[in-house]
């Protein structure tokens, strides 16, 4: 598997925040981005439209 990384920029209490629940959880914060992600539907080929279809 190749990996990538990822750099966010986010609030130092944010940071903290998440660092308290990763190890609350004992997960490394990696983990909890990952799972997340994963939970977020598979976008439909093609569907890049942001607004919703409404008649």
């Amino acid at each position: 598997m190749n990996k990538k990384g990822l750099n966010l920029r986010i609030t130092e209490r944010r940071l903290n925040k998440l660092r308290l629940y990763a190890a609350s959880k004992e997960k490394t914060m990696t983990q909890l981005v990952e799972d997340w992600i994963d939970r977020l539907p598979t976008p439909e080929i093609g569907d890049s439209s942001t607004t919703p279809y409404t008649k």
